[in-house]
């Protein structure tokens, strides 16, 4: 559908909201009390719920293991839009067409907060073979960063701050236990990554989710397979990852569990490189109510599995405990 009818039919059913109170997510959030906020990928989500606790209504629009570059939201998303009192996306172009919805559904008086836009400045914006320069759209996944999960996690705090003041120390109470974890989680990859055979730390990915990371932490991603159509790659391309993965001795190369790739199997089998087909980049491991279906769980997964197929031992990352100090309450589209 094209994006101007998207937002005309959304108009109609944001009014239509307005009026009824039967049926739909949004609705059901929104008869409860409490700010109801809005958010785009689990991970935002997840950061949001830590940081909210039980005094935040949270709600997540994308589906859990949905390709977050490419995804329409379904004209219902215009009733929780509508509704809620604070609208969370990441930014960074990841979610034009939940921009455009929620623009045309939203209250007036109704913030949307493209979070990492706020805290990305654009000299640090990293443009790659997925997301060249050219096309204008700058690598959105600071989240696979811990240090810029905090500075979204400080944000969100923020944020909710000045909406709720009343309950402004508990925000930071839940932040402060946030970016703990994050940090502990940093410093268990950094120990682990020592552990790694000179010259392993290259990543060569499906989905290139990990270009903040790897600056901040000293890896090199090599290479991602999936271009910037989000298509599969030229044979060109191939050849040209092959060649990379042979003359840099990359021991294992990492699929997405969201995207099976016959291309990265294709690599595998020519180069004698493991394929590891598990990485998540937004899609929360376990169900929602799991004490590893979090930010925290999701990146410590992913740590683990890169230290130990690049030859590393996690053993400090797989100590970290991801239990959350307070509920987690949101709503996770699956």
């Amino acid at each position: 559908m094209r994006k101007s009818a998207i937002a005309a039919l959304a108009v109609g059913i944001g009014v239509l909201a307005g009026c009824s109170s039967a049926g739909g997510s949004g609705a059901d959030a929104a008869s409860s009390e409490g700010l109801l906020v809005a958010t785009t990928v689990s991970p935002i989500t997840s950061i949001a719920a830590s940081v909210g606790g039980d005094r935040i209504r949270v709600q997540g629009i994308v589906p859990e293991g949905t390709n977050s570059h490419t995804y329409e939201p379904e004209p219902r998303v215009a009733e929780l839009l509508s509704s809620a009192d604070l609208i969370l996306v990441n930014g960074l172009k990841l979610e034009d067409p939940t921009m455009e919805l929620a623009e045309a559904n939203k209250r007036e008086e109704t913030p949307i907060v493209e979070i990492g836009t706020v805290v990305l400045p654009e000299s640090d914006y990293i443009y790659d073979f997925s997301f060249p320069k050219e096309e204008g759209k700058p690598n959105p996944h600071l989240w696979t960063d811990p240090g810029y999960a905090i500075k979204y996690a400080a944000l969100i705090r923020d944020e909710f701050s000045k909406a709720d003041p009343a309950n402004a120390s508990y925000y930071a109470d839940n932040y402060a236990a946030f970016a703990a974890k994050a940090n502990e989680l940093a410093d268990a990859v950094r120990s682990d990554q020592a552990t790694v055979p000179a010259g392993n730390l290259k990543l060569l990915t499906y989905h290139d989710a990990y270009a903040y990371f790897a600056k901040d932490f000293g890896w090199t991603v090599i290479g991602a397979v999936q271009p910037k159509s989000f298509s599969d790659p030229t044979p060109a391309d191939v050849a040209g990852l092959i060649e990379q993965v042979k003359a840099q001795g990359v021991p294992t190369i990492f699929g997405s569990e969201v995207f099976p790739s016959a291309v990265l199997e294709e690599i595998g089998r020519a180069t004698g490189a493991k394929y590891e087909e598990s990485l998540r980049d937004d899609d929360l491991p376990g169900a929602p109510g799991d004490a590893d279906h979090s930010w925290l769980g999701l990146m410590k997964y992913n740590f683990a599995t890169m230290i130990r197929g690049l030859g590393g031992d996690p053993a400090a990352i797989d100590a970290v405990d991801v239990t959350s100090t307070v509920p987690d309450n949101a709503v996770y589209p699956q």
